[in-house]
């Protein structure tokens, strides 16, 4: 198999791209897959190759061929001039913003972050003297309204965490750079397959490949991307932390990269089925899918999406958490777990109440976030129809 050359690589398309990116088999013997390299020490050839320019591999901590395969591979999928990886999607989001701020920033983050983003943002952050403002998800670009002299960074997450609003990325970062600021993004949800952040205006996107990278619960790894803008201050970054990512989940994550499409369009599938679905139900007061007309930013995630995945949450009718409790507890093919991407179906209560700041959280009912796996999809009905049974029971 010859060497993909930059022309062909530019042609080609995103499926064909998982599959080929990252990949240098000339350099391991010909073996499709990048090894998995364990180590601390490289060795040099002599002392003048120490005193000298840094070698390709200098250092464990300075990336080794499973890790660096893995960052110009992501690259190369999210459009990003580099890559550097975590050991976790959240320290992927306190990575980037490590990068992006200093001591006596203003910090503006979407009321509808992941919650221990928040938690580092009112614990760390606050401690460096970083203040920082949380902003309604659907604000667009009024977000300049909050911009203050020492505003240098803004934070969005789309769609939101648990309640799934779709944020005016574009307009938000035209607003921000304008203003001179850094646009960070967590992109998790959606992967640059279905949204492309570097091409919308993010400087920084995060993601948790955690979930739908690695696709199988079976590893925690974060993934910071940049433009070309802020690719030299985040390598620095991350090389002042040494924050470094296992080699096993690096090469589980190459893995899962090659079938990443294929299953995050069936997770697409699925999990439109089953917001569907539950639309239809007396049980289910609103339904919180991007995809669905209704949703809050559905015409915005219509412009600049390029699909959907398999996470999103329902809003039950007025009920007691007894209620809500017998119908989860007696669900056999959704377990109840944090984290999502695999390939089984999960479910978790969620009330947003307990920590919005910015907007007032009280959609009339219970929440539940649902992860909709590759099981048939008449199984997981059949199961969650049972559950309502029960619900209706014990109310």
């Amino acid at each position: 198999m010859a060497k993909l050359s930059d022309e062909t690589r530019k042609r080609l398309k995103s499926r064909t791209r998982l599959v080929t990116a990252g990949r240098k088999s000339e350099e391991h013997f010909g073996f499709i897959n990048t090894p998995i390299f364990r180590g601390s020490t490289v060795l040099y050839p002599d002392a003048a190759s120490m005193r000298g320019p840094r070698p390709r591999f200098s250092y464990g901590t300075k990336g080794t061929p499973t890790t660096e395969a893995l960052e110009l591979a992501w690259s190369e999928i999210a459009g990003a001039a580099g890559t550097v990886l975590a050991p976790t999607g959240l320290a992927a989001v306190t990575l980037a913003l490590m990068t992006a701020l200093k001591a006596g920033d203003h910090l503006l983050v979407t009321d509808s972050a992941y919650l221990p983003t928040r938690h580092f943002c009112e614990t760390v952050l606050a401690r460096m003297g970083v203040e920082t403002t949380y902003y309604d998800p659907l604000l667009g670009a009024g977000i300049e309204s909050l911009i203050r002299e020492n505003t240098t960074s803004v934070l969005v997450e789309a769609p939101g965490s648990q309640s799934f609003e779709v944020q005016d990325v574009p307009a938000i970062a035209e607003v921000a750079h304008r203003h001179g600021m850094c646009v960070i993004m967590d992109n998790t949800w959606a992967t640059p397959l279905f949204f492309p952040p570097h091409e919308r205006g993010v400087d920084l996107a995060v993601e948790a490949g955690t979930k739908y990278l690695g696709g199988h619960s079976d590893l925690l790894l974060g993934l910071v991307s940049a433009n070309s803008t802020w690719y030299r201050r985040l390598r620095q970054t991350f090389d002042a932390f040494a924050m470094c990512a296992g080699p096993e989940d690096a090469f589980l994550a190459l893995r899962g990269l090659r079938t990443m499409e294929l299953r995050l369009r069936e997770a697409e599938k699925q999990g439109l089925a089953l917001a569907q679905w539950f639309a239809a139900r007396p049980e289910v007061k609103q339904v919180l899918h991007p995809g669905l007309p209704g949703a809050p930013g559905h015409e915005i995630w219509k412009r600049d999406f390029l699909g959907s995945t398999g996470l999103f949450s329902i809003i039950l009718q007025p009920c007691s958490e007894r209620a809500v409790d017998a119908m989860l507890d007696g669900l056999e093919l959704f377990g109840m777990g944090y984290s999502w991407g695999g390939y089984e179906s999960l479910v978790i209560p969620f009330d947003c109440a307990t920590y919005r700041t910015a907007t007032t959280w009280n959609p009339g009912g219970p929440g539940l976030r649902f992860q909709v796996g590759l099981e048939d999809i008449e199984d997981l009905q059949a199961d969650l129809d049972a559950g309502f049974a029960r619900l209706r029971a014990a109310d």
